[in-house]
């Protein structure tokens, strides 16, 4: 009996270290705004599905002229 009882706990506790523990994220950025725009058009999305996380950057400046 005790046997399984720690067993349990050895689980349990390997699964609370595990969402413990940051889980990777992939960060994907496309920045192709003109350095001197101060206000560049922007699109920003992420996903976290728990244990991985993917975030996305995409940047543009819109030509005049």
């Amino acid at each position: 009996m005790l046997d399984r009882r720690r067993k349990g706990l050895i689980v349990i506790a390997l699964l609370v270290a595990a969402l413990a523990a940051r889980h990777p994220t992939a960060d994907f950025r496309l920045v192709t705004h003109d350095i001197g725009d101060p206000q560049p058009h922007r699109v920003q999305a992420a996903v976290d599905l728990g244990l991985v996380g993917v975030s996305f950057l995409y940047t543009w400046s819109q030509r005049l002229g």
